[in-house]
């Protein structure tokens, strides 16, 4: 149970709900945002003084009832209420470290899409493995250094543009969500902790975002690369979750014949060649 980021947690969910939205009237002007800690309380079904201990990180743990009335009166999404399980130990942890090595069908897997660019990132969003087509995409992950194709880093501590896309914005707000997660799933790993202090001391923007503990994002189903030589490709984004290894399967691809799935093609034979665009 991790006291401190459950509490913080349960303060950032009641400061953000209205009295009107847990059906509550609003009353006199209120001197701070969000519901009152006792609201919650009577909401929950569990008294005032015992919630009150819960957000000041001083309370034992509470039972999986108490829990699911608490996630009922702040009105969580089912990816919040599952981290609010995870972080009252109530869920199973990762105790260990986070899987990096892909499996071989995987990798076979990405060597066999047509006309698509694939990777397949880490729970730390370490790129593992990738094919030609996403480097000439991208970058040319081989010529990086591991440290340098995490795309965590590269979205809060690399270069501005991040390969052109169109949704830099959403796309750091879904590294933070994400990264918040995968630390509750991996408290011990130094690989996981040591990256969000990392990016919450070199990155005034990440740190503001984390503040935020905010842990579900809107889904990217689209998004567009400017890149240098064949110039704005768009392109369908597709997630696939391989659980067994708590990694990803990112695919971009674009519709046959469209102009994007043209330029894709022209990538696939240009490859990684550093050519100028005229």
């Amino acid at each position: 149970m991790d006291k401190q980021e459950l509490g913080s947690f349960l303060t950032s969910r009641r400061q953000r709900l209205r009295p009107e939205d847990a059906g509550l009237p609003s009353g006199p002007r209120r001197r701070t945002p969000g519901l009152r800690r006792e609201e919650v309380a009577v909401l929950a079904h569990i008294s005032t003084e015992y919630y009150v201990r819960l957000e000041q990180g001083r309370a034992p743990r509470p039972s999986g009832e108490v829990l699911a009335g608490i996630a009922a009166a702040l009105r969580l999404t089912g990816a919040e209420s599952d981290h609010l399980h995870v972080l009252a130990g109530t869920a199973p942890i990762r105790n260990g470290l986070h899987t990096r090595e892909v499996r071989p069908s995987i990798l076979a897997l990405l060597d066999r899409l047509p006309q698509t660019a694939g990777f397949v990132t880490s729970a730390a969003f370490e790129v593992l493995a990738w094919n030609d087509l996403a480097a000439a995409l991208m970058e040319d992950f081989a010529e990086l250094a591991p440290q340098e194709r995490n795309l965590a880093r590269r979205a809060f501590l690399g270069p501005p543009g991040m390969y052109g896309v169109s949704d830099v914005t959403e796309f750091r707000q879904h590294v933070v969500m994400d990264l918040r997660a995968t630390l509750a799933r991996y408290p011990a790993d130094p690989a996981i902790t040591g990256l969000v202090e990392e990016l919450r001391t070199g990155s005034a923007d990440f740190a503001r975002l984390w503040e935020r503990h905010d842990v579900q994002a809107a889904a990217m189903l689209t998004k567009t690369f400017h890149h240098p030589v064949v110039g704005p490709v768009t392109v369908d984004c597709d997630t696939m979750a391989l659980t067994d290894r708590d990694q990803h399967l990112i695919l971009y691809s674009a519709a046959p014949g469209s102009r994007d799935a043209e330029a894709l093609a022209l990538l696939a034979v240009l490859g990684t060649e550093r050519l100028t665009a005229p």
